[in-house]
């Protein structure tokens, strides 16, 4: 017993030591599937609060101070990166996310009116209330709200950490309730499909017209006018006469139309013929392209190419005149084979493209939103801020929107923003879970445990249960996008880990979270700060 209290002492002295020894077993842990269901990085978060809660039993203090640092880097680390990832998207949809956002400040409101009546009814005090409901919807800057506002410190930190587990074990829940109707989802991005066509139409269309009026989701790549004429790089000018072949890319359900409406599917690929055409996948490296679209480019003009597809992570798109590339995405380009190495020395086609964190940005915008999260707003006679986790993820979105301002890049390779969001998420959780841990011990000594316990889980079933009604039913949201609400409204970066891992990273698993969480973030400290003025 003395040696493993020697070690134990041992490892409170040295935080940083502690926190990666309990992300490799957290992380190993979470591996480990019980009916097919692993619960991932969440694994890291339960590990340090069993071992935190352990230590503190036997009397070892550990370094808070210093892994409260660890921790604040990390969140930060995460909420950037998942912004930055999330950006060309978010705004996209949040022309039609604004209804979604106001039933979750909505749902977020009731959760509060619970806590207040539940404590009352329960009776516990109203600062104790307030610290449940942080602890059950997971949100530690809404804690410090209460705290601040009630001018209280251990009533708030004791009903938070007696809460806290089971509102990250209960949304854990009703994320893989969503999943499992994740099969059915209707808005999966939809497979691309090429297919040569053969004209049968006196029309005589032209490519331009023909991308522009199925607003740019259908490229044309390849041409051959005749039969014996040599297969050529489409361009906007090309006009398409009866007999002619030509190769289109873009979702199935849309080559099938334009197949109608201009022909029938042939038997030829274009594809095969490469003697005067040819195709490559080129990775974009040359940071001087990022944040550039499609028609800026003018490869058409300069090398008599097309780009058809861009892979960016997992995901194909079509290559829109308006999709602003990256660093790190990997281009479909179809060009004359005297100039394909020409265009690769454009681009770069180098490794380094998936690698490389584009520095300068990178600190840049984590500054920037360190200084956004941090700045005083006021409320009333109070003032609250967004907090940096908040205020980086808000910073990420608009520059993962952006990609460049000027010369200046704002974005970074999809691996890069995966690879430094998962290691800022396992440092965030290690330090959640031991902090969280030294409050336990003293949790369960109160006789208020039991009452805490049992209001926080309502809150927690309430909230998760509530979501996955109104976004299911009201808005017909797929159950992939809904994994990323719930974990986005809980402000619980373990559950959107859980839905990733669940998913193998789906876009709209980030999206979903990107687009309630800071909503949802905004919303509980202001009901934080409204929680403790009435304690």
């Amino acid at each position: 017993m003395r040696a493993m209290i020697a070690v134990l002492e041992f490892l409170a002295a040295q935080p940083v030591l502690l926190m990666f020894i309990l992300v490799g077993v957290g992380s190993a842990l979470g591996e480990v599937r019980v009916k097919g269901v692993a619960i991932a990085a969440a694994a890291v978060l339960f590990s340090a609060i069993a071992f935190s809660a352990w230590s503190t039993s036997l009397g070892i203090e550990l370094a808070l101070d210093h892994l409260q640092i660890l921790g604040t880097f990390g969140l930060m680390l995460f909420t950037y990166t998942v912004g930055v990832l999330s950006g060309s998207n978010f705004f996209a949809s949040l022309r039609s996310g604004w209804r979604p956002i106001l039933a979750v400040i909505g749902l977020l409101a009731t959760c509060a009116v619970i806590a207040y009546g539940g404590g009352k009814a329960l009776g516990l005090d109203g600062a104790t209330a307030g610290g449940t409901l942080a602890g059950a919807v997971t949100n530690t800057p809404m804690l410090a709200a209460v705290r601040t506002a009630s001018g209280q410190a251990n009533a708030p930190t004791i009903g938070y950490a007696v809460a806290y587990v089971f509102g990250v074990l209960g949304m854990l829940f009703f994320a893989q309730l969503a999943l499992r109707q994740a099969p059915k989802d209707t808005d999966a991005p939809a497979p691309l499909e090429s297919r040569t066509i053969r004209l049968e139409t006196d029309a005589m269309p032209s490519i331009a017209a023909l991308e522009e009026r199925y607003e740019g989701r259908i490229k044309f790549a390849r041409i051959r006018h005749g039969e014996h004429n040599p297969v050529l790089a489409a361009t906007d000018d090309d006009v398409l006469r009866r007999g002619d072949l030509v190769t289109v890319v873009g979702p199935a359900s849309l080559v099938q139309d334009v197949t109608r409406e201009l022909g029938h599917k042939s038997s030829h690929d274009l594809r095969a013929d490469r003697r005067y055409l040819d195709f490559r996948r080129i990775t974009v490296s040359n940071p001087m392209l990022s944040g550039r679209t499609i028609s800026e480019l003018e490869l058409e003009e300069r090398f008599s190419a097309r780009i058809i597809r861009v892979r960016r992570g997992d995901v194909d798109m079509v290559a829109e005149p308006n999709l602003a590339l990256q660093t790190g995405d990997r281009v479909r380009v179809v060009a004359s084979r005297q100039t394909m190495d020409s265009l690769s020395k454009y681009f770069g086609d180098s490794a380094r493209g998936l690698a490389d964190i584009n520095p300068v940005g990178f600190a840049i915008g984590l500054a920037l939103g360190i200084g956004l999260g941090l700045a005083p707003i006021p409320l009333g006679s109070f003032t609250f801020s967004l907090g940096t986790a908040a205020g980086t993820l808000l910073v990420g979105l608009v520059f993962g929107r952006l990609g460049r301002v000027g010369p200046f890049v704002t974005t970074m390779p999809t691996s890069s923003s995966q690879a430094i969001s998962e290691l800022g998420l396992l440092m965030f959780l290690a330090q959640a879970g031991i902090a969280a841990g030294t409050q336990i011990a003293g949790a369960f000594a109160s006789g208020e445990w039991i009452k805490i316990l049992l209001l926080g889980a309502s809150i927690t079933i309430f909230l998760g249960a509530g979501m996955y009604a109104v976004m299911r039913k009201a808005f017909k949201t797929g159950g992939t996008r809904l994994s990323g609400m719930l974990s986005g409204v809980q402000t619980q970066p373990a559950v959107l880990a859980f839905a990733n891992a669940k998913t193998n990273a789906d876009s709209r698993v980030a999206l979903g979270y990107a687009l309630v969480y800071p909503g949802a973030m905004v919303a509980k400290i202001l009901l934080g700060q409204i929680m403790g003025l009435v304690a």
